[in-house]
């Protein structure tokens, strides 16, 4: 792949750049409007700031939620503009379509040196079409805005989308730094890491992790399994998990896995178990093997937490995608901080794979600088581990 340096090198002065950018960033839902976690926004900062500082004229795009292919005011990026201009330190200019007029005259206005926003690329349906022609007459209208493409945006290069894939082969493309160093973390942790080699899973559902699993097993030295997911392993194991989480149709399949991983797969001993889904439910730690009937798992008990630090902490490589509970309500945040800083704490590398468990890393006010690296990209660093051809990096390699 050429890269953001190489483009740099060409120089940039006066000329426009694309930047497929993520900036799929979370809302506070009881202040609609109000960004509750900027990370994705301030991680691709230093490419904007490069493209800004050598005087380009900066065009950005990224899509936000998952709107139907039509303007909805719920997924505009409007505050993102907002909140990017704060963090440039400059006015980030918004336009309020992504190819219609206003799109079309802030690229005509735009001066060297200053940066475009616009608005959510997914109101428009030629964006995630698997119509080819649809999406790709979309990219036509994307790619004459600029001279360049740089994609920095990896939460999203798994999509075959019209800015992820499409507006790549109508101009000359790069990768971004984030791109790039996301690339060279999950290569490393997928095909030559330093044991012994450590991966946490956790998260919801083993569906959603499958093929995760199946790709890494071969390779650890052992696997824990926390969050919901580890009810339908307990399951599998023949304990009753009362109105945990579960998912009858896996049962059968965790239990194959248990008996491939010949101990390596790791399991909570002890949970949370609450009467309801609450940060004021009554709830207790009990044995992973005695849940009550009336109540869910909604964390890792103590000494669960202690079990998988214990073997954290003799890891040179450790992967983690997935919170240990409901994080997001305090007693039931104690696992995956537990967890979080047993993984800072190793005498080798860490990789947090995005999506919840970055987002936990920020919530809980862990330091992001203790971490070998934490992904902007949680279903693509999981789609890159299961060994799947991704779009928009096979886009950037052409």
């Amino acid at each position: 792949m050429k890269t953001l340096d190489d483009l740099l090198g060409e120089g940039v002065s006066g000329r426009r750049v694309f930047v497929r950018a993520d900036l799929n960033v979370p809302f506070d839902k009881a202040n609609p409007g109000v960004i509750s976690d900027d990370g994705r926004a301030r991680a691709v900062l230093p490419t904007l700031i490069a493209l800004r500082d050598a005087g380009a004229k900066v065009i950005v795009a990224s899509h936000l939620g998952r709107p139907k292919g039509a303007p909805d005011p719920k997924f505009t990026l409007a505050p993102v503009a907002t909140r990017l201009g704060e963090l440039l330190s400059s006015e980030v200019i918004f336009a309020e379509d992504t190819v219609g007029p206003s799109a079309s005259a802030a690229v005509e206005n735009l001066k060297d040196g200053h940066v475009l926003l616009l608005e959510n690329l997914r109101f428009n349906e030629g964006e995630t079409s698997k119509d080819d022609a649809v999406r790709g007459a979309f990219a036509d209208e994307l790619a004459k805005f600029a001279d360049f493409y740089v994609d920095d945006a990896f939460g999203a290069v798994h999509r075959k989308h019209a800015s992820v894939y499409d507006v790549p082969a109508r101009l000359p493309h790069y990768a971004g730094g984030l791109v790039v160093k996301e690339v060279e973390v999950l290569r490393k942790v997928s095909e030559t890491p330093e044991k012994p080699y450590v991966v946490v899973l956790g998260g919801s559902k083993v569906s959603d992790k499958l093929a995760v699993i199946q790709a890494l097993l071969p390779k650890v030295d052992k696997l824990l399994v926390g969050g919901g997911m580890c009810f339908t392993f307990l399951k599998a194991q023949g304990h009753e998990v009362g109105k945990s989480l579960l998912e009858t149709e896996m049962i059968s399949v965790c239990a194959d896995l248990l008996e491939q991983a010949q101990g390596r797969i790791v399991l909570p001993v002890d949970v949370v178990a609450a009467t309801e889904f609450s940060a004021d439910a009554q709830h207790d730690v009990v044995a992973a093997s005695e849940i009550p009937a009336d109540r869910l798992g909604l964390d890792i008990g103590p000494r669960s937490t202690a079990l998988f630090a214990d073997a954290i902490a003799g890891a040179k490589t450790v992967f983690w995608n997935g919170p240990m509970g409901v994080f997001e309500l305090a007693p039931f945040a104690a696992g995956t901080r537990g967890v979080a800083e047993a993984i800072t704490k190793i005498d080798g590398f860490s990789v947090v794979g995005g999506g919840d468990s970055a987002a936990a890393v920020r919530t809980l006010g862990l330091d992001e600088t203790a971490f070998g690296h934490i992904s902007t990209g949680g279903g693509a660093s999981l789609e890159y581990l299961e060994g799947k051809t991704l779009p928009g990096v096979a886009a950037l390699e052409k």
